[in-house]
């Protein structure tokens, strides 16, 4: 069902229903949807006083792009569900990427204008000589509020095929690829995930971190399309979120792994606060076999959905149970493994997935990359490579997380995986210890390359790292020869104080390679 449906029937039924939650405040449906009013007439207004207005990428039909690039989940997300019932491309801006994304995706797709509290990025954006408008998040709200209701349009539901909302593939370690998903596409992806992730109507769902990741902005979007209600937090504060899932009602939790394992350590503090907590879903990266166990040790009712999926492309499978690396297919998603001659491969061989559902995005805009998303078959990749065995896809991560080292294809994830479980030390002092592993694949004049995993000491009490207490270099040998297969054995071994990360806290494996290449780790 179209958002606006949805919003328009909860608002006249039930009012009084939550439907979005934060840290700066509450709305409900009908405060959604009365004020959606206002806040198009103060959009429309300035992209309408603007003399020369910047060309909005052709993929958006001619419809105004307007961006949010706020700190608080709360407000990114007022304005993007406000503008859903308008003639709108709504985009999310990660404020925290380099000035140098911000500026280049704003000006290569003809975003007109801008929901900014930088100063840096107003100043950036009037150097290159952009034409649009940045306005504060307080003089927007000021805006709207000089505007009389009576004055104004009210929200409907929109043609399936209008572009409705521009999103980002990446921002922090390569330019941004952009492209647009249509109102159509979206709807089809809520279906998806309210047959299997269970964004029910009336349902509660915490979805902690910035809207500009498309794990959290498809929480807000699925919530509000199935009249639930979405509590949204800019970060996810292992101190306060007890609380709120208790005092929220909260039975829904839409987060990275990295928030899960955070939640799993706040729950074993506080478990009172987290007993009405029904469903976890997480995405964005290999949840580890530890989170999962930590999780039921300590909310052994509280069931777990590791999803996978791209944001160009949708919901694609999930996996419920074991170490996460097996997914089962939803049944409206076709899923292939080809060769770089695009010949589909053999159940068990490694390759690059492709992927046919009907909520994939058309293609990347124009100007943001040269990258080709989807065939005219209807079928599209974004590089993830894996195998498929009875049925189940297995990731190997993207096309970099292989290695190919004496003619073998090894997955570099597949290392990592076999380290999780690795725990041989003392968990007082932190000696012979692991904290998290990155295994990279470093250039090599006889195999081509040769893998080594490199090491992040782990955490002591105290809160420093215990690099001394690093296992030994025969210690991880033997681990790994008893686990993996022996061209997916380290050659090498490294320590590193701290792994390069993104601002989303994913291990930047490029990053690491330049840093052993460089010297600046530890060889052990």
């Amino acid at each position: 069902m179209p958002i606006t449906a949805t919003i328009l029937e909860v608002a006249g039924v039930d009012p009084d229903r939550l439907a979005i939650v934060g840290g700066d405040g509450q709305l409900t449906y009908s405060q959604l949807a009365e004020g959606s009013r206002t806040m198009f007439a103060a959009v429309d207004a300035l992209h309408s006083a603007q003399t020369d207005p910047p060309s909005p990428a052709p993929e958006t039909h001619g419809i105004p792009i307007t961006a949010v690039s706020l700190t608080s989940a709360f407000e990114t997300s007022r304005i993007i569900a406000g503008l859903a019932g308008f003639r709108a491309v709504s985009a999310t801006i990660d404020p925290r990427w380099p000035l140098s994304h911000q500026v280049g995706v704003i000006t290569t797709t003809g975003i007109g204008l801008v929901i900014s509290d930088s100063t840096h990025l107003a100043e950036a954006l009037a150097a290159a000589g952009w034409t649009g408008t940045v306005i504060t998040a307080a003089d927007f709200r000021a805006r709207e509020a000089a505007i009389d209701p009576a004055d104004t349009a009210p929200p409907s539901i929109r043609e399936a095929s209008e572009p409705f909302l521009m999103l980002f593939s990446s921002g922090t370690t390569s330019n941004p690829k952009a492209f647009i998903k249509t109102r159509q596409q979206y709807r089809d992806n809520v279906v998806v995930s309210s047959a299997h992730l269970e964004p029910f109507p009336g349902v509660a769902t915490l979805a902690p971190g910035p809207v500009s990741y498309s794990l959290t902005l498809y929480a807000v979007i699925e919530s509000l399309a199935t009249g639930g209600s979405v509590h949204v937090a800019d970060d996810f504060d292992p101190f306060t979120m007890g609380s709120r899932i208790a005092d929220e009602t909260i039975t829904r939790v839409v987060a990275v792994p990295a928030v899960v394992k955070a939640l799993a350590e706040a729950a074993r503090r506080t478990p009172e606060n987290f007993h009405g907590l029904d469903l976890v879903v997480t995405g964005g990266a290999n949840l580890p076999a530890s989170i999962r166990s930590a999780l039921a040790d300590v909310l052994p009712d509280t069931r777990l959905i590791s999803y996978y999926g791209a944001a160009e492309i949708g919901f694609i499978g999930d996996s419920r149970d074991g170490d996460g690396t097996w997914i089962s297919i939803y049944d409206t998603i076709g899923v292939e493994v080809r060769d770089d001659s695009d010949a589909r491969l053999p159940d068990g061989e490694i390759g690059t997935v492709w992927i046919k559902a009907a909520a994939c995005s058309d293609g990347y805009v124009t100007g943001t990359t040269g990258a080709q998303l989807r065939r005219p078959d209807g079928w599209a990749t974004v590089g993830d490579q894996g195998r498929i065995e009875n049925g189940l896809l297995q990731l190997a991560g993207r096309a970099g997380d292989i290695a190919i080292t004496g003619g073998h294809k090894v997955s570099l994830p597949e290392i990592e995986r076999a380290f999780e479980g690795f725990d041989r030390g003392d968990r007082h002092s932190g000696q012979g210890r692991l904290g998290e592993v990155c295994a990279i694949a470093l250039p090599d004049d006889g195999l081509g390359s040769i893998v080594a995993l490199v090491i992040e000491p782990a955490s002591v009490p105290g809160g420093g790292v215990g690099t001394s207490g690093t296992p030994d270099k025969a210690t991880l040998l033997d681990h790994a020869r008893a686990k993996l297969a022996p061209q997916f054995v380290p050659r090498r071994f490294y320590v590193l104080d701290r792994l390069p990360r993104t601002v989303g806290g994913k291990i930047r494996r490029h990053e690491a390679v330049d840093l052993v290449m460089s010297g600046k780790a530890q060889r052990l």
